[in-house]
């Protein structure tokens, strides 16, 4: 069984310029609201450290390992819920569209044999977090590539 959390947004702004937005994890604390830290390499296995802000709830650490990611395209990272019997494989994708729009979608996959208890209100609350994310990030892609376009070269 599985669940699924996920948001989807135009970006107008090449798709180079949003992964530059996604990759630069150092930058992730001046303009992302649910992920304001976020440390370490993108490599597969490779350990980051990130911080999460969903809804009013306190902020938590946690630190889940690189599962894949492909320069440009996308970056997913895992995790383990209720003693390892729940996976979550949370994932940022990037669908180039054209020369100058793409598709951010960011989201949570949720499987395993205890993945009914993954609530449908802790999967409204983000649905919300996540759709906050992508209007953060295309705003951040899409102010960088009006920037570049009115700078002189």
């Amino acid at each position: 069984m599985q669940r699924a959390v996920e948001h989807r947004i135009g970006v107008q702004a090449p798709a180079e310029i949003v992964w530059e937005v996604i990759s630069d994890f150092a930058a992730w604390k001046d303009w992302n609201p649910i992920h304001p830290r976020m440390e370490g390499e993108l490599r597969i296995g490779t350990p980051l450290v990130v911080e999460v802000v969903i809804g009013d709830a306190p902020p938590a650490t946690i630190q889940p390992v690189v599962q894949d990611w492909v320069p440009y395209e996308q970056l997913h990272w895992r995790t383990k819920r209720l003693r390892g019997f729940v996976t979550a494989i949370r994932y940022i994708e990037i669908d180039k569209k054209g020369d100058q729009n793409a598709i951010f979608s960011n989201g949570e996959l949720f499987m395993g044999p205890l993945v009914r208890f993954v609530s449908r209100d802790e999967r409204r609350r983000l649905r919300a977090a996540y759709t906050r994310m992508g209007e953060a990030v295309r705003d951040r892609a899409e102010a960088i590539w009006s920037q570049r376009q009115n700078t002189p070269i």
